[in-house]
C-alpha cells in the first residue's frame, strides 16, 4: 500500500473536479466512488449526491472562517494504492484505510470532532484519493510534522491488517531517480539516459577505482565530467559538485550536482571512508606479473571466491563495508568485461548498488574488503594489459566467483532484516544469471568443443586460502570418496573449497551437502568436476532461499532474480520503477529492479512452433528445436520464452547461419539439465553467440570520438547525435536491430 502526499494544491473545486473526471456533465458526486467522509462534518446518506462546487464549499468553510487573509494553498491531497497483485478492498475497507492515513499524518485524529474536514474518493479498484483543507474547525493550525514518515509507517500495519504485499520503509539509503523534467529533457536532446544517472554511473566508478582523494578527482575529470570542488577558508576540499558538459538550464547555467544529490554513498565524507587508514600503495600490483588480461582476471576471480567464502562474517559493520567493496568490485569489472556481457554486468552493478548501502554504520577494512579491494585493483591494472585471448573464459571464472559473492550479500542482508537491500542482491544475481549463459554462447562460437570451461588457474591464496584447501581436503574425501583424488587435483578445488567455506557459514553440513549436489548427476563427462561442483553448491544455496523478507514466496519471475548462473530462470528483465515502485522502496527514491517479460518479437497471434525461420527452404521454430535439442523439446515449445529464442533464430537465419544447426552449436556449450527455463538459456546463449557473428555492433553510450567525427568535435558522455538515432532507425527498419535493449 503507497500513500503518496502531493503538493498542496490551490483551489479544492478544481482537484475535484480532476479527480472526478474531467469532461462530466453532471458535475455530482457518484456516490459509489465515495469510500469515506470526514466524520461528524458530512453525511453519506444527504451529501452523497451534492454538487462538487458545493462539496468544495462544505470542505473549504474552515479555511474562510478564519479571520485575517485565507490562505492560498489550503488543499492535502494523498493518493493510496495497492500493489497489483493485492486483492480489491471493500469500500468499508477503504474507508478504514483513508481514516487510518489522516489519523496518522495529524490531519484528522481519530475522535477529535474540530479536525479538519476530508473526504476520500474510490478513483478506481485499486486506489483512492483523499483531499483535506489545512484548516480546523476550531480554528487552530494543522500540524503536519513529519507526516510522510508517519504514513509510510501506518501502511506498513495496515498492509499486515489486510493482509496486503507488505513493502520497505524508507531507509535513507536509495538512490536519487530523475525527475520527469529531467527525463523529459533528455529525450528532447536525444540523450539515452538523464544526465543524472550518467553522472552518477561515472562517479561510482571514479571512487571505485581511486585508492586517494586526488585520484578519485583525477578520475572524474578523466571520465570527462565537469569537476566544481567546494573548500573552506583553510583550503580544505568539504565536498565537490560534478555537471555533464552540454547539460545547461533555459537561462545558459551549467546543471551541477554534489555527490549526495547523486546517492547517499556518493558524498565526499562518504566516498573518503573507502580509502582512510589504507596505506598509500596499498593492492597495487606490478603489470609485469601477469601475462594477460586474461591471467590478471583469474587471480581477481581467487580473490573474489576467498572473500565470498567468508563475507558478512565479520559483524554487521564489517559487513556493511564488504558490501561496499563488492558493489565497487561489480561496478569496476562491468566496465572492462568483454563486450559480450558488459551491458549485463552494467545492469547487475546498478542493481546491486542499493545493497552496497546497508542501513547501518560500515567498517571498511576486513579480510573479506581486502580480498574485494585486491580484486577490484587487478582489474584496474588489467586494462594496461595486452589481449590475447582467454577473456571470455576468464570471465566466465569471476561471473561464477561473483554470483557466490552476491548470494552470500543477499544471505547478509536477509539476516539483518535489510530487506530493499536483500532485494537488490536478488536483482543483480538475476543479471549475473544472464551474463553467465552469453558468456557460454560467446565461447561455443570459438570453441567447438563441448562443454568448453573456463581455463581455471591456481591463484596463490592469502590470507586464509591455504588453510581452507587443507581444511576441506578430507570433507571431499568423506562426502565423494570416488572422485575425491580427481577434484583434489583439478585447477578449480581452490575455489571448491572457498564455496564449501561459504556453504558452511550458511548453515549447512559440508559433506552432506556435497555429497547431495554430486548426486544429483553424474561427473563423468565433465571437463571439470570441481567448477560443476562449484555451480551446484551456487545453486543450491540460491534455490534454498525460497522467500523474500516481505513473506511472498519467490516464484516465476521473483524467483528468478535470485537463482545463480547455473540454474535457468523464467523470462525476465529489468524495467525502469513507475511511481507507484518508487514509493514501493520506502523513501521515494528508488525500487528494486523488478524482472518482467521482454517485449514479443513475433505476433503472439501466430502458432510459434509453425513460425518459418527464413525462406522458404529454411525449417519452422518447432523442426529446429527438435532437432537441436529433442530431449528439451517439449519444454522449450511451452515456455512463454520461446518467442523471444524464435526471433533470435530469424535474426541468426538472416545473417546466414543454418537455425538448427546453430542451436544445437549454443545448446552444447554447457548442460541444460539443470535450467529452470531451457528457453531463456538458450536465448541468452544466442545473444552471446551471435556478438561476434557480423551483427552490428551497437553505438557507444558514454564518450569517446567516432573515426568519422572531426577532431574539434567532441560527445558528451550518454549523448547520441543525429547520425546515431538515424542510423539505429535505418537499422531497425532493415530488420537488424541492436537486440532487445535492458
Amino acid at each position: 500500500m503507497i500513500p503518496k502526499r502531493a503538493k498542496d494544491g490551490g483551489r479544492t473545486t478544481g482537484l475535484l473536479y480532476y479527480l472526478y473526471g474531467p469532461g462530466r456533465r453532471d458535475e455530482h458526486m457518484d456516490p459509489h466512488m465515495v469510500a469515506a467522509w470526514s466524520p461528524g462534518v458530512l453525511d453519506p446518506g444527504r451529501d452523497a449526491g451534492t454538487s462538487i462546487p458545493r462539496l468544495a464549499a462544505l470542505l473549504d468553510a474552515p479555511v474562510f472562517a478564519l479571520e485575517g487573509t485565507p490562505q492560498e494553498k489550503h488543499v492535502y491531497h494523498v493518493p493510496v494504492r495497492l500493489d497489483r497483485h493485492d486483492r480489491k478492498l471493500s469500500d468499508a475497507e477503504w474507508a478504514e484505510v483513508a481514516a487510518e492515513i489522516m489519523d496518522a499524518t495529524g490531519v484528522a485524529p481519530k475522535g477529535d470532532s474540530k479536525a479538519a474536514r476530508w473526504i476520500a474518493v474510490r478513483h478506481a479498484d485499486d486506489h483512492i484519493h483523499i483531499v483535506a483543507t489545512l484548516a480546523r474547525q476550531d480554528g487552530l493550525k494543522v500540524h503536519l510534522e513529519f507526516d510522510k514518515r508517519k504514513m509510510q509507517e501506518r501502511a506498513r500495519e495496515l498492509e499486515v491488517r489486510y493482509g496486503l504485499r507488505r513493502l520497505t520503509s524508507g531507509d535513507k539509503t536509495a538512490r536519487r531517480w530523475p525527475t520527469t523534467a529531467e527525463a523529459e529533457k533528455a529525450k528532447r536532446k536525444g540523450r539515452d539516459e538523464p544526465p543524472r544517472v550518467t553522472l552518477q554511473s561515472k562517479v561510482r566508478e571514479a571512487a571505485a577505482v581511486s585508492g586517494s582523494e586526488d585520484e578519485f578527482f583525477a578520475a572524474i575529470q578523466r571520465a570527462g565530467l565537469r569537476l566544481n570542488k567546494r573548500t573552506a577558508a583553510d583550503g580544505a576540499v568539504t565536498g565537490y559538485s560534478v555537471a555533464l558538459p552540454g547539460d545547461r538550464t533555459g537561462a545558459g547555467r551549467a546543471v551541477w550536482f554534489s555527490g549526495s544529490r547523486l546517492a547517499p554513498d556518493l558524498s565526499l565524507p562518504r566516498v573518503r571512508e573507502r580509502w582512510t587508514g589504507v596505506p598509500a600503495g596499498a593492492g597495487t600490483f606490478s603489470a609485469g606479473k601477469f601475462a594477460s588480461q586474461a591471467a590478471a582476471w583469474q587471480a581477481a576471480a581467487g580473490h573474489v571466491h576467498q572473500a565470498a567464502a567468508i563475507l558478512g562474517q565479520s559483524g554487521n559493520e564489517a559487513g556493511a563495508g564488504e558490501m561496499v567493496a563488492l558493489s565497487d568490485f561489480l561496478t569496476t569489472y562491468a566496465a572492462q568485461a568483454p563486450a559480450e556481457v558488459r551491458q549485463e554486468l552494467r545492469d547487475a552493478a546498478r542493481a546491486f548498488e542499493r545493497a552496497g548501502r546497508a542501513p547501518t554504520s560500515r567498517q571498511m577494512h576486513s579480510d573479506a574488503s581486502r580480498h574485494l579491494r585486491t580484486a577490484t585493483q587487478l582489474v584496474v591494472m588489467s586494462a594496461s594489459l595486452g589481449v590475447n585471448g582467454g577473456e571470455v573464459a576468464a570471465a566466465l571464472t569471476i561471473l561464477v566467483a561473483a554470483a557466490l559473492a552476491v548470494i552470500a550479500a543477499q544471505r547478509f542482508h536477509q539476516a539483518a532484516q535489510h530487506r530493499a537491500q536483500e532485494q537488490a542482491a536478488a536483482g543483480a544475481g538475476h543479471h549475473l544469471r544472464a551474463a553467465t549463459e552469453v558468456a557460454y554462447g560467446a565461447s561455443a562460437g570459438s570453441s567447438r568443443k563441448r562443454g568448453s570451461r573456463a581455463t581455471w588457474q591456481r591463484t596463490e591464496l592469502h590470507p586464509g586460502g591455504p588453510a581452507l584447501v587443507e581444511a576441506y581436503g578430507p570433507v571431499v574425501r568423506e562426502a565423494i570418496p570416488e572422485v575425491a583424488e580427481r577434484v583434489l587435483g583439478e585447477a578449480a578445488w581452490p575455489a571448491l573449497a572457498a564455496t564449501l567455506k561459504q556453504a558452511e557459514n550458511a548453515g549447512y553440513e559440508p559433506a552432506q551437502v556435497l555429497a547431495e549436489v554430486t548426486a544429483q548427476r553424474g561427473l563423468g563427462d565433465a571437463d571439470s568436476a570441481a567448477e560443476v561442483l562449484v555451480w551446484r553448491l551456487q545453486r543450491r544455496m540460491a534455490s534454498d532461499t525460497p522467500e523474500t523478507s516481505n513473506g511472498r514466496p519467490q516464484q516465476g519471475a521473483d524467483r528468478a532474480a535470485s537463482t545463480g548462473p547455473e540454474g535457468g530462470t523464467e523470462n525476465g528483465r529489468a524495467a525502469k520503477p513507475t511511481e507507484g515502485q518508487k514509493d514501493a522502496a520506502g523513501d521515494g527514491s528508488e525500487s528494486p529492479a523488478a524482472p518482467i517479460t521482454p517485449p514479443p518479437v513475433l505476433n503472439r497471434s501466430e502458432t510459434i512452433e509453425a513460425t518459418p525461420l527464413g525462406g522458404d527452404d529454411a525449417p519452422t521454430f518447432g523442426d529446429a528445436v527438435r532437432q537441436a535439442v529433442p530431449a528439451y523439446a517439449t519444454d522449450v515449445l511451452a515456455d512463454p520464452a520461446s518467442a523471444t529464442l524464435a526471433a533470435y533464430l530469424i535474426k541468426a537465419s538472416s545473417e546466414g547461419h543454418a537455425p538448427a544447426e546453430l542451436l544445437a552449436e549454443v545448446a552444447a556449450a554447457r548442460d541444460l539439465a539443470d535450467a529452470d527455463s531451457v528457453a531463456q538459456v538458450l536465448t541468452w546463449r544466442l545473444q552471446g553467440r551471435l556478438s561476434g557473428s557480423g551483427k552490428p555492433a551497437p553505438l557507444p553510450r558514454t564518450t569517446g570520438r567516432r573515426a568519422n567525427q572531426p577532431s574539434g568535435q567532441s560527445r558528451n558522455p550518454g549523448e547520441r547525435t543525429a547520425a546515431d538515432r538515424a542510423a539505429q532507425e535505418a537499422a531497425q527498419r532493415r530488420g537488424q536491430s541492436r537486440g532487445p535493449r535492458r
